[in-house]
């Protein structure tokens, strides 16, 4: 799946003109989180987000320095920190650095984006520079929502049993050499040993989700493994 999929289009946009109240009032009234801002020439300069309007003067929540830390801190970040809950112009409160996508870059590379850079939604730009979509989070937690429930088949154990294994033998960090497992009436028992309880919970989701499986009985030990 691609970003074009799965942007919300149109995105609800300022320019560099909007106050910082315009773009509280959108954030409220729209119903979203953040709010792209474009330059004249309708290029990407910016995003404002629910974070960047958290410390403000009009609520109250500006932060306020003691004298010792504002010394740790310096009149530098201090200062524009000032800024940041004063100003009244968006450009002044805007990040100016986004992370941006193509509507053709994969979901997967959107999420990783997301985790890498410790935000919260991408902002869609395409070739000629037009922001034409924006993925947030709770874009992608839709999928998951939306996801088919699995389907419950019937299948032999011995069938149940190898493709469990082969499974397992792909999963770069399990030890399927160290694994002994059983499938009687599409109940599964484990046996073995395994490095860690993350791995241990692993191997049991592995066997949970594997398709004419009915439940898992985890006899697992965790101990030291040597070798692969």
């Amino acid at each position: 799946m691609k970003a074009r999929d799965l942007m919300t289009s149109p995105v609800i946009c300022v320019g560099l003109s909007a106050t910082v109240r315009d773009i509280a009032k959108l954030i409220v009234e729209k119903r979203i989180s953040a709010v792209p801002v474009l330059d004249g020439a309708g290029k990407l300069a910016g995003i404002v987000t629910e974070g960047d309007l958290l410390r403000r003067v009009e609520s109250g929540t500006e932060n306020r320095y003691s004298w010792w830390v504002h010394m740790l801190a310096g009149n530098h970040a201090v200062a524009a920190d000032y800024v940041k809950s004063h100003s009244i112009k968006v450009s002044d409160i805007m990040t100016r650095d986004v992370v941006t996508a193509s509507p053709e870059t994969s979901i997967y590379e959107i999420a990783g984006l997301i985790e890498e850079k410790h935000v919260k939604r991408i902002p869609i730009v395409d070739a000629d520079g037009a922001t034409v979509g924006i993925i947030s989070r709770s874009n992608i937690v839709q999928l998951v929502a939306g996801a088919r429930p699995r389907i419950e088949v019937t299948l032999a154990d011995e069938t149940i049993r190898s493709d469990l294994m082969s499974k397992i033998k792909t999963l770069p960090w399990a030890h399927p050499q160290h694994l002994s497992i059983t499938v009687s009436n599409g109940i599964v028992d484990i046996w073995g040993g395994v490095e860690s309880n993350d791995e241990r919970k692993a191997i049991r989701v592995a066997a949970e989700s594997q398709p004419g499986v009915s439940s898992v009985n985890d006899h697992l030990l965790e101990m030291p493994i040597f070798g692969t």
